[in-house]
């Protein structure tokens, strides 16, 4: 971390000195860094404007989550979600972080039973009764990022479907009761597993979740294979998704090369996935969006 003299403004941009606003916290940090843990830098440390503007991120995200979640269904193609989160985001004086990043051609992923993620909405694809599918919406609003994604069951669909989706979002409650600050992400990410394992399932090992905030994709990777005691500490500030990625079948997977986005299971199982945003605080985590 850059050194900063003790009575000069604070890198958080208080107004304060730094000698009595994050010295101490800074020094703490710098102690696990001793004794080998990564560590966040400054940049990955959000300030309590920075926070209060992904606050207001995350409700523009909700917003349109709920949007969709009172109108999808079966008979509903993949296109008029996208259609839907588009108008939505605009009304709500949002931008759609997908579309156009890193060439991504939509403003949402709509993700269907064997696909991980990144579904491209289409005319084609029709919801149909039995499907469950991933919206997953992500907001920028005000210079300010927000993320997050919901499973939904179209009409009656079979009992393992409606299995893993709800066990998957267990997956995601776990994962929050273990977002405790001065601990490791790897504690968090390992709980995940251990449960969703626990229910027969196994995790996607190559795609997790990220910091957010001033930008769409930040630091820290967020991996839910890795091991207790491992990865960065979380510290009040960090701001990241929970959003494991879980197959009822094996782990392998593969981009489609048609798009060189859809990300499928390997076996042809079922898919499932729910993501929250959260940021770290000195009790535990507050959600962004969910």
């Amino acid at each position: 971390m850059k050194k900063i003299g003790r009575n000069e403004p604070c890198w958080c941009g208080s107004g304060r000195k730094y000698k009595v606003c994050h010295a101490s916290f800074d020094e703490k940090i710098q102690g696990f860094a001793d004794r080998g843990y990564m560590v966040p830098s400054h940049e990955i440390i959000k300030t309590p404007e920075q926070i209060e503007g992904i606050r207001r991120s995350g409700k523009v995200n909700i917003a349109i989550l709920d949007y969709v979640a009172q109108r999808i269904g079966p008979g509903i193609s993949t296109e008029q979600i996208d259609r839907w989160v588009s108008e939505k985001t605009k009304e709500l004086g949002g931008i759609a972080a997908p579309l156009g990043f890193e060439g991504y051609p939509k403003s949402v992923c709509t993700s269907i039973n064997s696909q991980v993620c990144h579904g491209i909405p289409s005319e084609e694809d029709i919801l149909k009764e039995g499907d469950i599918v991933n919206v997953d919406v992500s907001t920028l609003y005000k210079g300010y990022y927000s993320d997050s994604s919901r499973m939904f069951c179209i009409g009656e669909v079979s009992q393992e479907a409606r299995t893993l989706v709800e066990d998957v979002r267990k997956c995601v409650e776990t994962g929050l009761k273990n977002v405790k600050p001065w601990t490791c992400l790897g504690d968090m990410g390992n709980a995940v597993n251990e449960y969703a394992k626990g229910r027969g399932y196994t995790i996607v090992r190559e795609i997790g979740g990220h910091g957010i905030g001033l930008a769409f994709h930040e630091e820290p990777f967020v991996s839910y294979v890795a091991k207790p005691g491992q990865e960065m500490i979380m510290v009040p500030g960090m701001c990241f998704t929970i959003e494991p990625m879980v197959n009822a079948g094996k782990a392998d997977i593969f981009i489609d090369d048609s798009n060189g986005w859809t990300v499928y299971t390997e076996d042809g199982s079922l898919s499932a996935q729910w993501e929250v945003q959260v940021v770290v605080t000195e009790q535990g985590y507050e959600i962004m969006a969910y």
